[in-house]
Order: structure tokens, then sequence, then C-alpha cells
């Protein structure tokens, strides 16, 4: 019997408009779908602009007030920044003595765990009163807002650390900084970043109430001025801006942990 050579299948290409629609993430394709039921919304309901604005309003905002709402962003994303960091460099310290000291942790993780008991609402005008209505008061709201996340997540890290490798470490004639940097730092990581992205969150959120209390530029700022002349759309614009910070900032950190920790990537 004859042997009949298969025909070579033709190789199908994926359309380029499907192939490019690919490249999006659901994420983007959810909140596009939201945008259009937004515009839609508003437009098929004849909402008034003072109480909804269409995202096409809130878009020519962007283009008429665009040359100020992006130095107030500047002056919001330094204060974050420069809050957040100085938070960091305060923070992990801070938990590693708690974590080394027994006096101190008995003396100073109590202050802490209790201070955020006070909303930070309650305490900015008192910080304003003290640094007056500069920067030094929004740095400080941030810092305040942000070391109790870091502290305690690096606590439970460094306490999370196996005491049978400790044991063995010790056994083996190692420092306490040889087991610290070689055993508990590596296994705390995880519960640091944790920590350092919730504070990513809490660092816009301690800018805004610090600049809604008292503050000449930012966008907390825009934000007063906006809803005193009913001027919604604005509004929604800054806070658009705020919400794209928040993200920026949390992704920035998500890609710094995936360096740090290169072996979560290869476990996966």
């Amino acid at each position: 019997m004859a042997v009949v050579a298969d025909e070579p299948i033709a190789e199908t290409r994926p359309n380029p408009a499907l192939r490019a629609l690919g490249w999006i993430s659901p994420s983007a394709w959810s909140l596009l779908i939201i945008v259009v039921l937004w515009e839609l919304v508003v437009r098929i309901g004849n909402v008034p602009e003072f109480m909804l604005p269409a995202p096409s309003v809130i878009g020519q905002e962007f283009i008429d007030y665009g040359h100020r709402l992006l130095p107030n962003a500047g002056v919001t994303l330094f204060e974050v920044l420069l809050g957040f960091a100085l938070s960091v460099l305060i923070s992990i310290p801070l938990a590693v003595l708690i974590v080394y000291n027994k006096v101190i942790e008995r003396t100073i993780y109590p202050l802490i765990v209790s201070s955020q008991t006070v909303p930070m609402v309650a305490v900015a005008p008192l910080l304003l009163t003290w640094f007056g209505y500069g920067m030094a008061p929004k740095i400080v709201i941030v810092i305040l807002q942000t070391f109790f996340p870091i502290v305690v997540n690096t606590v439970m890290g460094l306490n999370s650390a196996s005491r049978e490798m400790i044991y063995l470490a010790k056994s083996m004639g190692a420092s306490n900084w040889q087991i610290f940097w070689k055993f508990r730092l590596p296994q705390a990581l995880p519960s640091i970043f944790a920590g350092l992205k919730l504070a990513t969150a809490m660092s816009v959120i301690g800018a805004i109430v610090a600049e809604f209390v008292g503050a000449n530029a930012g966008l907390g700022y825009v934000i007063l001025v906006a809803g005193a002349s009913f001027n919604i759309s604005r509004q929604f614009a800054a806070i658009i801006l705020i919400v794209v910070i928040g993200i920026a900032f949390f992704a920035i950190l998500e890609q710094i942990e995936r360096l740090a920790m290169p072996w979560r990537r290869i476990a996966r």
C-alpha cells in the first residue's frame, strides 16, 4: 500500500490586532470598562457635572489645568518620598533594636502600638503649631503614618527565624552579626517588604491629610480649594493623580522586592 505523505500544516499566525490587545493587562481592561460605563451613565442619565463629571470632562480638566496640577503633584510626591525614606531609616533600625534588646521591647514597643490609637487628623494641628506651615509637619505626619507597619512587620519577620537554625549557627561559632545577616534578615525580607508596601499607601494618605490641615501647595490643597469653588472635575483630577502616585510607588517597590529576593522568582 502506498504511503501518502502528510500535507504540511499551514502555520496560522494570530491577527496583529488581537496580538496587540493581548498585551493589555486584565486590570487595564477592567479600568477601561469602568471608564466607558462611567461615561455612558453620566451621558445617558444626564447627571449634573457638579455631582459626577464624566471622564471626558475630567480629561479636559487635565488639559486645561495640567500646568497647575502637575507642580502640586510634584509637591505631594516629594513629601511622600522624603517622609517614606526617613521612616524606613528610623523604623528598621528601631525594629532591630526591639528584637535584640528586651528592655527596648518592653518599654518602646507598647508605646509604638498605643500611638496608633491616636487619629492623625487630631495630631496634625499640633504639628502645625510646633513646626509651622512649611514642609516639616507634612514630612513628620508621613513618618508617623508609615513607621508603624514597617516596625511591626520587621519585628515579626526577624522573630520568625527558625530557632533550630539559629542554635545550629551558634554551635558552629557564628557571631550575632553573621546570624543576623545570613539567617534572620533573609528570612525577614518578605515581612519587611509587606510592611513597606503597606506603608506606601499610608504615606500618600499621610501627605494628603497633612495638606488638608494646613498647606499652600500639593494635591490635598488643590482638592480643598476646588471643593470650596464646587469644581468637582478638578477634585476628581487631583484624586486621580493621587491614585497614580500611590500605584506607581507600589509598583516600584514591588520591582525592588523582586530584585532583593531573586530566590522567590525561581521558586515560582
